[in-house]
């Protein structure tokens, strides 16, 4: 199933128009056909899991069939998918734009109760830059414990090898929380995933003491960005 990930970021005069429309698209996306799931998010300071949000920029994900698109990957832009009223709105309050056209390849878990690739077992790493996708819906009661924690871990990422570019994204403050990474290689994504001490001790910590009540993990193929 393919994805496109929006990364929007709004003027700062233009905040309020950037609060709204986190309400009005909720209309077009709903009613959008080709669309499986979507989610309209905020984002984080400092390109990862942040408690302090960034007013000026704004994320939306979607997931849609592949079979919706046109087989030229290189041509598929978000307009294809999204309609006509929002990039109108991008367009009208002058946003600047990152986009990632996505292909969900790998991985675990749901996002309210949906999932995205139809099963676990091991397939070949593709070749070049991949995406991860972490998220998670944490326990009110482990709220303390994961943003004493987390945060340690997240600020390291961008000193390993390979590594791309991080954006943290959440739909509720604080509470359900995710980060969308790329990196140059599969290889690299994983020595920092599963080689790095801190970030196994965090791993471990999440699943003795269920800090969640609901998390995923996915990885994808990176087909286009811009």
């Amino acid at each position: 199933m393919k994805s496109f990930l929006i990364i929007t970021r709004y003027r700062k005069r233009h905040i309020p128009f950037a609060f709204l429309s986190m309400a009005i698209f909720h209309i077009p996306l709903f009613l959008n056909r080709k669309i499986y799931f979507y989610k309209l998010m905020g984002c984080g300071k400092n390109g990862t899991f942040d408690i302090h949000p960034d007013f000026n920029q704004w994320a939306i994900m979607v997931f849609f069939d592949q079979k919706e698109t046109s087989s030229a990957e290189e041509l598929i832009e978000p307009g294809k998918i999204f309609g006509k009223f929002i990039p109108f709105w991008w367009k009208l309050f002058t946003t600047s734009i990152n986009w990632f056209l996505l292909e969900a390849y790998a991985g675990h878990g749901s996002w309210d109760g949906k999932t995205f690739i139809e099963n676990r077992k091991e397939i070949e790493e593709p070749i070049g830059r991949i995406g991860v996708l972490t998220r998670a819906s944490i326990r009110l009661s482990k709220l303390k414990v994961f943003w004493k924690a987390v945060p340690n871990v997240a600020q390291n990422m961008d000193q390993n090898k390979g590594f791309v570019y991080s954006v943290g994204i959440g739909e509720i403050p604080f509470i359900k929380q995710a980060t969308f990474s790329i990196w140059e290689s599969a290889e690299e994504m994983k020595a920092f995933a599963y080689k790095k001490r801190d970030h196994q001790e965090v791993i471990q910590k999440t699943r003795k003491e269920k800090w969640y009540t609901e998390e995923m993990f996915l990885r994808f193929k990176v087909l286009n960005q811009k």
